[in-house]
């Protein structure tokens, strides 16, 4: 696990402008995680639904496929 404390000296170190792009960074992490846990809670909420829909003896000739 990274040094947070480590971190946070390397980041004030910066030059104001630089921490600026930092912060941007970071922000752009957090917003692509919360997309994920967004999509990952969508398709663990809707995968008993479509179950039902594609296990079904109609499309079992697709299965080999």
């Amino acid at each position: 696990m990274p040094n947070a404390r480590a971190l946070m000296e390397k980041i004030k170190a910066l030059p104001i402008e630089r921490i600026a792009e930092v912060e941007d960074f970071v922000d752009f992490i957090a917003q692509r995680q919360h997309e994920r846990s967004l999509v990952e809670s969508a398709t663990a909420a809707s995968a008993d639904t479509f179950a039902q829909v594609w296990n079904n003896p109609e499309d079992d000739a697709y299965d080999a496929l």
